[in-house]
């Protein structure tokens, strides 16, 4: 009888849309219990095993020192690590307290912050080796299956590198930057949503992140052309992946300079 691998699924800072687009997974759901041993996930399961995994799912981001040391322990006892979303990648959404004061954050929700023990948001990635990174807020389906996939034939996944044009291109998608002046994120964002939003004619928010060497100060600039004052070129680039290499000097606004 083969082995199956053991799984585990984490939660840090983040809103646990990831692992809902795990259930989401109805119509396979009982394939994968097949192949893989789910030994832990809290959000799903009473009785957790808590000894070592081949594989485990990280979502959300570090924001206090108590959730390093958990990250710690947990790549301790992993074979093979993944950042399991946005949050887990860099922060995402709840990043974007990164931008003001720790102190004044927290003294906008707590009333008393003497007891408050938090930092500012980060992708585990900065405490931890990280094996792989599943992109988007939450990742798609597929994007998880071939992840999957991946782990039983023991190969490299096969993950996005390229923009979200280029799945417009592929629905015969009228570009919302050139033919309506809306701020898309597209030309800089990794795919793999199967350009949802400019589908529906939505720019695209960047949701998954950073493409592959993206130029973000060309598109920075191209907003501005467009007329976007700075101050909301600013905030769409520190939305999703602010803390990112790739979108930090956008995020910054060092780009104008």
């Amino acid at each position: 009888m083969v082995k199956k691998p053991k799984i585990a699924i984490f939660k840090f800072t983040g809103c646990a849309g990831c692992q809902l687009e795990l259930l989401h997974l109805e119509d396979i759901f009982l394939d994968l219990l097949e192949l893989f041993d789910i030994n832990y996930w809290v959000m799903v399961k009473r009785d957790n095993d808590e000894k070592e995994w081949d594989i485990s799912l990280v979502e959300g981001g570090i924001s206090t020192p108590k959730e390093i040391e958990e990250i710690k322990q947990i790549r301790k006892k992993t074979k093979f690590l993944v950042a399991f979303g946005d949050c887990a990648i860099g922060g995402c959404i709840p990043s974007i307290r990164n931008w003001i004061p720790q102190m004044e954050a927290e003294n906008q929700v707590y009333p008393d912050t003497s007891t408050i023990h938090s930092m500012k948001v980060l992708g585990i990635g900065e405490y931890v080796k990280v094996d792989a990174i599943l992109k988007g807020c939450p990742p798609h389906r597929e994007t998880i299956v071939e992840l999957l996939k991946s782990a039983l034939l023991k190969i490299r996944p096969r993950l996005k590198q390229h923009p979200v044009c280029v799945e417009c291109k592929f629905r015969d998608n009228a570009c919302l930057i050139t033919s309506k002046k809306m701020a898309c994120m597209g030309p800089v964002t990794s795919a793999g949503c199967g350009a949802i939003c400019p589908s529906l004619g939505r720019e695209c928010e960047g949701c998954f992140g950073p493409m592959s060497n993206p130029n973000a100060s060309a598109l920075a600039s191209i907003f501005k052309d467009i007329g976007f004052s700075e101050d909301d070129i600013k905030r769409k680039f520190r939305k999703y992946a602010g803390m990112s290499s790739e979108f930090q000097k956008e995020a910054l606004h060092e780009w104008k300079k």
